[in-house]
């Protein structure tokens, strides 16, 4: 931190297996050069081992890296000939495998070449802080402590920050703040027991899963049918989870719960399953090694039946009734309905989260400082949509702790310990509500509460969290975004202060406008709110930004509300339905540009002309956000597809999460970017060009446009030129508003002029298009390519190139937005289009003809 008393210049990671090549891969996506260290190879050159897993990382999906050119910033090094170059290192993080007597002895080997200001760090996922601090001399106890990453470290938002009873509390706050906002991670302080917090939670759920599973008599798939999306949880729900971290790790994970904690009240239950340990003496570790509770024969995936102790084909479903049960908005009638309802499915999902709830409360203050902390270790680090004491609470603490106790008397629960005495002070209490103590437990407006001191333990006071205006809440943790300047039905304009209206400049000035449209996509009432709000922000605000309350930032142009009005009285069409239920499941790129752009009751209906209109519309707003007299600032997290890429290129400033995926992708459903995106990329061709050529950076971006290419990191936007070198990337989504307004200061403090119009935009003409479809034809004759994909080409390179004028004639940027315009509508004018959008609408997949 750039605060005078910790930076990270240089780091390093000891160990180079899957955690810890992964932890390097995302301390050089934030910049940070990284030693890599590993034994050194048996055999030829001395890295090799390590060189070797930095060139996987490059292989590896998802990706551990932002972009495959980080991996330069991956310095190999062994252990024989490198320990010297410790000393260079702010930050050496230790990730080796999960052996006490390996750590000790590689930690008394390094000790001696760690700089004396250095942070010493275990990744360890569950031995003790306190007994690995004994392997260091005392005098550098204080500059150690654990941090547990989650697999894999770039995606996963938690890391655990656990202290030794010799670290340093100032070291701890300035390493908190480091990941925080450097490595983008939500931090949660755990206690120096097994497993910490997210592990022993998660393993035990999983732990009773299988318990009740095999009492209930229901397959390995059908368990993950009703433990995933359902209940809000991964879609890789229990044993496919399993698969993906590894039969072998679970299976250590159990057993070193085992050895740790002899006197837990669930100890009996901490046993490897005698089908999990064949499994893994068979050599089927899971997903590593493509056997494990699944398999992939051919296409199909097949799953373990225990009962015929054979590999099935996977089609477990939940019940139809129970899927509906499920669908329940109110968590207290869900609940209710599952404990009541005879069906083994039924009963199996009440158990599991029944004892959840049992063991969460037993063990809350021996893990966790408060309650927060658990429940956001387990959405942070298992993806669940709620933490355990969230969805206890939100379907009534009192009426819950009730029925957890009756089935503990009557032996139903897998755990016999009483209830803490706490759980029923929580409960104490009526608001009047529906179920009388729906808002009592542990989660209040005050805080969340801490068993150990008997209080409702607030948010941390670090100020690193000031930067989080908007930080990811809990149940009864109310978000009041700002106050509003105008509402429509489409967008709100709004902003953190009292603003500098009629009122006078308070503040810092920055206006903020919030889409409220379906995956914010932008229709004809969108375009109307930006260009409002461009206005009422010229008038009394310093500058606005664009700014999401959950992502995407938008997954595009919506020209259904250009036909609404032109719709007839008909029922909707079969297409239209189908397209609705699509827009709910759909997960590829093409399908997210296909249903961003809505266009299936459209073409039914043939109102090109009012396409057309919107298509004008939507290039004015572009060009009105580059052009506005106060700065413009995109504050991107998610999704940002076709038009809302598009917004995202004509704003000022951008400022974008890692996790940050743009892009162009109009062509996968037969189209072309109409809202300013092709102009803009061919007059970021001519600003870059060299000697005078646009034609080698536009060909670049004419790829990225016509293969719909998706970036996959915000990193990788940059580099295909949605995003400019100005733009800034956030690591943390929860500080993206505080650095966009930033943004937005800093522009309008130093006296803010919008960019002059470019008039003279040198075009490549003729030559760049015969270039291009040269490579076209090329592509088409070798069946790379349909003639449909030829005729969407060529129009994309008429456009991007400037139609067909002699090389270097000069153009203004209306001209390549009336190019823009003609190549749309004619491209959707086609019936091989039509059937594109339509197909994909239907299937969820592209269609090629």
């Amino acid at each position: 931190m750039n605060n005078g008393k910790f930076m990270v210049r240089k780091a390093a990671v000891l160990g180079a297996g899957v955690m810890g090549a992964q932890i390097a891969a995302h301390l050089v996506n934030a910049s940070v050069e990284t030693m890599l260290f590993e034994l050194s190879a048996e055999q030829g050159d001395p890295i090799a081992t390590v060189a070797k897993a930095v060139e996987n990382l490059k292989k590896q999906d998802p990706a551990p890296l932002s972009v495959p050119g980080k991996a330069t910033s991956i310095l190999p090094a062994n252990y024989a000939q490198h320990l010297e170059l410790l000393k260079n290192c702010d930050i050496v993080i230790e990730a080796i495998a999960e052996r006490m007597d390996w750590k000790s002895e590689l930690y008394k080997k390094i000790a001696p070449h760690l700089a004396e200001h250095a942070i010493f760090a275990s990744n360890t996922s569950g031995l003790s802080i306190n007994e690995l601090a004994m392997a260091f001399p005392e005098n550098l106890r204080r500059r150690f402590c654990g941090i547990h990453f989650f697999n894999p470290p770039r995606y996963m938002h938690l890391a655990e920050l656990i202290a030794c009873a010799e670290s340093d509390t100032v070291m701890l706050d300035d390493l908190e703040a480091f990941l925080v906002t450097y490595l983008g991670k939500g931090v949660i302080r755990a206690k120096d027991t097994p497993n910490f917090i997210a592990n022993r939670i998660g393993v035990f759920s999983m732990l009773a899963t299988m318990h009740h599973a095999r009492e209930f008599g229901l397959r390995f798939d059908v368990v993950d049918a009703l433990t995933g999306p359902l209940i809000g949880r991964p879609k890789s729900a229990t044993f496919r989870t399993a698969d993906v971290v590894g039969l072998d790790i679970l299976a250590h994970v159990i057993n070193t719960m085992r050895e740790t904690l002899p006197d837990d009240p669930w100890h009996q239950y901490y046993v490897v399953p005698a089908w999990l340990q064949v499994l893994i003496d068979s050599g089927a570790l899971g997903q590593k090694t493509r056997r494990g509770v699944y398999q992939k024969v051919g296409k199909e995936i097949h799953v373990l039946d225990l009962a015929r102790n054979e590999y099935v084909f996977s089609q477990g479903k939940a019940d139809d009734g129970i899927k509906e049960l499920l669908k329940r908005k109110n968590p207290a009638e869900k609940l209710a309905e599952l404990r009541a309802n005879p069906h083994p499915q039924a009963q199996f999902l009440w158990a599991i989260f029944r004892d959840v709830f049992h063991y969460c409360a037993v063990h809350l203050e021996a893990i966790a400082d408060n309650a927060r902390d658990l429940d956001l270790a387990m959405r942070w680090g298992f993806g669940w949509n709620q933490g355990p004491f969230e969805l206890w609470q939100g379907a009534g603490w009192s009426r819950i702790r009730g029925w957890i106790n009756e089935d503990i008397a009557s032996g139903k629960s897998m755990g016999e310990a009483p209830l803490p005495e706490w759980v029923k002070q929580a409960g104490q209490g009526s608001n009047g509500g529906e179920n009388g103590d729906i808002t009592w437990g542990v989660h209040t407006t005050q805080g969340s509460y801490a068993p150990s001191s008997n209080t409702y333990r607030p948010r941390s006071a670090l100020p690193v969290y000031r930067r989080q205006l908007f930080p990811d809440r809990l149940l009864d943790e109310q978000e009041q975004y700002g106050t509003t300047i105008f509402e429509t039905g489409a967008v709100r304009m709004w902003h953190t202060g009292a603003g500098c209206g009629a009122e006078g400049i308070v503040d810092d000035g920055i206006a903020i406008l919030s889409f409220k449209s379906k995956m914010h996509t932008i229709g004809s009432d969108v375009l109307d709110g930006v260009q409002k709000a461009i206005e009422e922000a010229e008038r009394n605000w310093r500058a606005l930004v664009i700014w999401q309350t959950e992502p995407p930032f938008s997954a595009g142009a919506n020209l259904q509300k250009a036909t609404e009005r032109m719709k007839s009285t008909e029922p909707p069409s079969a297409l239209e339905v189908l397209a609705k239920k699509l827009r709910k499941t759909a997960q590829s790129a093409v399908l997210k540009a296909a249903r961003s752009l809505n266009l299936a009751d459209t073409l039914m209906a043939g109102k090109l002309a009012e396409v057309e209109a919107m298509v004008a519309q939507f290039q004015q707003t572009s060009q009105s956000l580059r052009y506005s007299m106060v700065p413009t600032v995109a504050a991107v997290d998610g999704l940002a597809l076709g038009g809302g890429c598009e917004f995202v290129m004509h704003c000022d400033r951008a400022v974008t999460t890692l996790e940050s995926y743009i892009g162009l992708v109009e062509a996968g459903v037969g189209l072309l970017p109409a809202g300013g995106g092709c102009k803009e990329l061919a007059l970021r061709a001519s600003q870059g060009a060299k000697d005078g050529d646009p034609f080698p950076l536009l060909r670049n971006y004419f790829q990225s446009v016509a293969t719909a290419q998706l970036a996959k990191s915000a990193e990788e936007a940059r580099e295909l030129g949605y995003l400019r070198g100005a733009d800034q990337v956030v690591m943390n989504r929860f500080e993206l508003l505080y650095v966009a307004k930033a943004q937005a200061r800093a522009l309008a403090e130093v006296g803010y002029r919008p960019p002059l119009k470019a008039r003279n935009i040198p075009v490549a003409g003729s030559t760049g298009i015969a270039t291009i479809k040269g490579l076209l034809v090329n592509m088409r004759e070798g069946g790379f390519i349909s003639e449909h994909d030829y005729l969407i080409g060529t129009k994309i390179a008429h456009v991007m190139c400037g139609g067909e004028l002699t090389p270097g004639s000069v153009v203004d940027e209306d001209w390549f937005l009336e190019l823009e315009r003609a190549a749309f509508i004619e491209l959707l004018a086609t019936e091989k289009t039509q059937a594109r959008v339509e197909h994909t609408l239907k299937t969820g997949k592209p269609l090629r003809n």
